[in-house]
């Protein structure tokens, strides 16, 4: 009976060490999975910002009105258009 108590201690040790390493894992694995949440929540409105200003630069009454502004562009009068035959 004395003979098992040393081990049974040893044991207890163990376990004890083996619940405060799995605790701080679980802890270190938390704080990367909240990093990497923040992480994706940020890239994910970057996207939507992305997917906002192509969307603008796409829009053909924007697209105009740079046109117009920067390059001097007007639309062409119908009595200033001439079709060529190919």
């Amino acid at each position: 009976m004395l003979a098992a108590l040393p081990l049974l201690w040893l044991a207890v040790l163990a376990s004890a060490v083996a619940v405060v390493r799995a605790r701080h894992e679980s802890r270190m694995l938390f704080v990367q999975l909240e990093r990497l949440s923040d992480e994706r929540d940020a890239l994910n409105i970057a996207w939507s910002r992305q997917q906002i200003e192509q969307s603008l630069w796409s829009n053909p009454a924007f697209v105009e009105q740079v046109a117009a502004r920067r390059g001097g562009m007007i639309f062409a009068e119908p009595e200033d258009v001439r079709i060529v035959a190919p």
